[in-house]
């Protein structure tokens, strides 16, 4: 097992694989399946290099190590992904927490909580399972997205407590909710062909492209959030960078009031909170 993650790293490495270590420990650690916990100075069978040679043809082809494996973990929750999912990513993890910060002792209580654009589910599932009493409803114009989240709130333990839909934001929604989360596409139209080759060539599009300004899906949700929020509830929001003061702008023009940001792990401003009054 040391030998042949020294060998795939020295490979990765040459490719110019920046991540090269660790992408070569989680692909051996995967090829091995059950059998991971081995001494490290046995060798792979014939099954396991077979396997990782699959592996390191994908990774050194520019496929993403999560993308190979179909699935990335997400608030210590593991998350199947599908080819109209964006690869829930660490930064996200500030929305939950600010939105858990947000409903502070309501989180034991029965609360509705509405994810927009929920792609794989990650922010809704993860409310689910730090929110015990909680309902939610996932929302996303993909139907494969859709069937995605709800695949994976069962694996979660959530399932009997989320419904997945398929729509355009809000459209056809009449109930209000106490907490509404979105990571919508917040990507400039012309900055897409800048983006890493990872994300740009793996991850949807429609999940990524947020028109001309990056603004586009925040313009549509300004429009209908004030009628889905309940009285005292709340809206989180991811952001891109450098959009906190126009997103503010956009949602104060339809009545939102700015709560507070917070920063991720980066120290860049990734969550924005708005209620109605």
């Amino acid at each position: 097992m040391f030998d042949a993650r020294r060998n795939l790293a020295a490979r990765l490495r040459e490719a110019g694989v920046e991540t090269a270590a660790m992408d070569a420990r989680i692909l051996v650690e995967a090829a091995m399946g059950e059998n991971a916990d081995l001494d490290p100075l046995q060798p792979l069978d014939a099954a396991m290099l077979g396997r990782l040679d699959s592996f390191a043809t994908r990774r050194l082809a520019g496929e993403p190590v999560w993308r190979i494996l179909g699935e990335r973990e997400f608030w210590s929750l593991p998350f199947r992904l599908s080819p109209a999912t964006l690869e829930p990513r660490p930064d996200s993890e500030t929305i939950v927490e600010a939105a858990l910060g947000v409903l502070a002792e309501r989180r034991d209580q029965a609360i509705s909580i509405l994810d927009l654009g929920t792609g794989t589910g990650c922010l809704l599932v993860a409310l689910l399972s730090e929110c015990k009493a909680a309902r939610g409803v996932g929302v996303d114009l993909s139907e494969e997205a859709c069937e995605t989240a709800a695949g994976n709130a069962e694996r979660n333990g959530v399932g009997a407590r989320a419904r997945f839909r398929q729509g355009d934001w809000m459209a056809g929604l009449s109930e209000r909710f106490d907490l509404i989360v979105s990571n919508p596409p917040y990507i400039p139209a012309g900055d897409i062909a800048g983006l890493d080759a990872a994300v740009r060539e793996h991850d949807p599009l429609r999940a990524l492209d947020g028109g001309e300004d990056g603004l586009v899906a925040y313009r549509a949700l300004a429009a209908g959030l004030p009628r889905q929020i309940a009285p005292g509830g709340a809206v989180v929001l991811e952001i891109g960078a450098g959009q906190e003061a126009d997103v503010v702008a956009i949602m104060a023009a339809m009545g939102l009031v700015h709560r507070g940001s917070r920063r991720d792990l980066g120290g860049h401003t990734r969550a924005l909170i708005f209620t109605l009054e």
